[in-house]
């Protein structure tokens, strides 16, 4: 048995034909390799089945919670409500539309004792379109570029030490939210690993990533951010005591 309890936070907008699948597989991903997790499905507002497909999963398993938003409030806002009822050391996003093997990041748990970050990079790209593939190298660019880092991949499955974030102030609500995360916990230093990971065929449906609306507001949130770490003037903010970059240097010290 895995010494850390994990919460994979599931947010579902509309996704009555993948909801099921994907809770199964993250709780089946649980029993493969010995790790005493929860399911946080968040119905974003969702206008199909998805609400009440949640409800009856989590009637039959204690180790599901729902979390029901009246209207959408975006992938970083769901994760962001996940977060904040986790009862898991570690946590992840988990999308409801089947697109991610819980297996693939849940596999490198252990290197959560070294690090308060797993961040996974896609190694099987062709699964998407090339115009996705496109779109995400460029961003992974501009993204490099303007905050100084050499990420390969910023929109998976991370995994983070849940106290790393209590204390962090997440402000998008749409895609761009696990860049920001990223951009503030490396900016504080936390310590990170990078693994590769493969992506599933969507179950069905299609991403909402992509939308001409989520472009939109993945700029506005660059620029809000871009803003923040260069004009805000603000401090340095300690690390969490209870961190694995903490113990750390408190080793060399």
């Amino acid at each position: 048995m895995s010494q850390y309890a994990v919460t994979a936070v599931m947010p579902s907008l509309n996704e009555e034909k993948n909801l099921q699948a994907a809770v199964q597989n993250v709780l089946l991903s649980y029993e493969q390799l010995g790790i005493n997790g929860e399911v946080v499905i968040v119905n974003d507002g969702s206008t199909d089945s998805t609400g009440t497909i949640a409800e009856g999963l989590k009637a039959k398993n204690p180790a599901i919670q729902v979390i029901h938003h009246v209207t959408p409030q975006g992938i970083g806002g769901s994760f962001w409500d996940g977060v904040k009822g986790a009862r898991g050391e570690v946590v992840t996003m988990i999308p409801g539309d089947g697109e991610n093997d819980a297996v693939e990041i849940l596999r490198y748990l252990p290197l959560m004792e070294q690090v308060d970050m797993v961040i996974p990079y896609v190694f099987n790209k062709q699964v998407r379109s090339r115009v996705r593939r496109l779109v995400s190298n460029l961003y992974r660019g501009i993204i490099n570029i303007t905050f100084g880092m050499t990420l390969n991949y910023m929109n998976g499955t991370v995994m983070y030490r849940t106290c790393i974030l209590e204390d962090l102030t997440l402000k998008g609500k749409g895609f761009f939210y696990q860049t920001e995360l990223l951009i503030k916990c490396i900016g504080r230093g936390y310590l990170y690993a990078e693994v590769p990971y493969a992506l599933s065929q969507r179950g069905a449906g299609q991403s909402k990533a992509t939308s001409l609306k989520s472009l939109k507001n993945v700029m506005k949130a660059y620029l809000g951010l871009f803003s923040e770490v260069y004009f805000s003037g603000k401090k340095e903010t300690p690390l969490a005591a209870a961190s694995a970059t903490a113990r750390r240097w408190n080793d060399i010290r």
